[in-house]
Parts: structure tokens; sequence; C-alpha cells
């Protein structure tokens, strides 16, 4: 059974008490839909035929790409999304949490460095890895041992959903390793899974009731 309780001054919280505000839910529900409806906005505006199974979410957002700026935005929206459900969740692990927002950095940073006409990027082939391992690592991280914890931060769930994007994850990174044909549809999956993966875990938070207040964080 939820606990609500209003919280004292000098009370140590419980996860099971404390809320996350009504600003980094909203963050949280439209993270997926940004990167997904991004990504097939896009596609459906490149010149000829665009095989997302194929081709990448970065080539939406390339200097040669047409009307680049859709997946550019929607690209940035994402990780400044991850920013702000980093700050508003506030029963998760605070380790967790800052993992998660710098994943948010680095998914911003992807947009500021995009792929050049026909080519590749050192600094955009950096940036996009690291934002693929830290909105993976974020999840076990994020999980907490006390049992009034909400379902997405429990500690088996917080370490199988890091399992399940992990191997999402290095599912995506082999498949470039190799040049597989599939690159775009692993990526898609990856990517998908994080961004989606946030929003889970703060659906699982009971919203506030009347004289509960949130903790500092």
């Amino acid at each position: 059974m939820w606990r609500h309780v209003a919280l004292e001054a000098g009370h140590t919280p419980h996860p099971g008490d404390i809320r996350v505000p009504w600003w980094a839910r909203v963050s949280s529900a439209l993270a997926p839909v940004l990167l997904i409806g991004g990504w097939t906005l896009a596609a459906s505006r490149q010149v000829g035929r665009f095989d997302p199974r194929v081709r990448t979410i970065s080539e939406l957002a390339a200097l040669d790409a047409t009307d680049r700026w859709v997946m550019t935005l929607a690209i940035a929206g994402t990780g400044l999304c991850h920013l702000v459900t980093a700050l508003g969740l506030r029963p998760a692990a605070r380790t967790g949490r800052i993992l998660l927002a710098l994943g948010g950095a680095a998914t911003v940073l992807v947009a500021v460095f995009p792929l050049p006409a026909g080519g590749s990027s050192a600094a955009h082939t950096v940036v996009a890895f690291a934002s693929f391992v830290l909105l993976t690592v974020w999840a076990p991280y994020a999980g907490v041992r006390e049992s009034s914890a909400p379902w997405g931060l429990r500690r088996g769930v917080a370490l199988a959903s890091g399992a399940v994007l992990g191997v999402l994850t290095v599912s995506f990174f082999l498949t470039v390793l190799v040049s597989g044909s599939d690159v775009g549809l692993t990526e898609r999956l990856a990517a998908g899974a994080q961004a989606l993966w946030p929003a889970v875990v703060v659906a699982t938070v009971p919203r506030a009731r009347a004289g509960i207040t949130y903790s500092p964080a």
C-alpha cells in the first residue's frame, strides 16, 4: 500500500513518499513523441526512398538531408526533455538522475554536431555514443532498495530494464561495427526504448494528494 504522508522538516522521506512534479511528467511523455514522431516525419520529407531499416536517425539531421531542421529539433527536444525529467524524478537514486541528465545533454549535442554531407564526423560519433551509453546505464543506477519505491524504480525492475536497454544498445553497436543492413532498425529499437523508459518510470510514481509536499532533491 502506498503511503501518502506530509513530509515534515527533518524527516527523511522514502521513495514512496516523494512525487514527481507535473512538468517532469509532461517532459517524460513528450520525449518519445518527439523522437519517434520526429524520425517518422523527417523520413517522409526526404527526396527519394528513405529506408529506415537501413538508414540511421542521424542521417535525417545531416547537413545534406532534406528539411534537416525537423530531425534536428526532434533530437534536441528529446535531450531537453530528458534533462527536465531527470530534474523532476525525485524518487530515483541520485546517480541515476545524474546519468539521465548527462544522457539528455549528450543527446542535445548530437543535434549540435550533425553528420556532414555524405560523410562522418568524429564529434558526432563521440556524442552519439555517449548518449546511447548514458541513456542505457541510468536505468539500473536509478533503482532504490526500499519496498515503498514505485514499481519502475524497484531494484529488480531497474536492473532488468538496464539489461534490456543494454541488449538493444549493444545490438545496435554491433550492427554498426559489422556494417549490417539493419543498422537503422537496431538504432530505432534502442533509441525508442531509451526515450520511452523514463516515461514508464514516471508513470509508475503515484500522483500527489493533498497534504503531500516535495522533498528537496
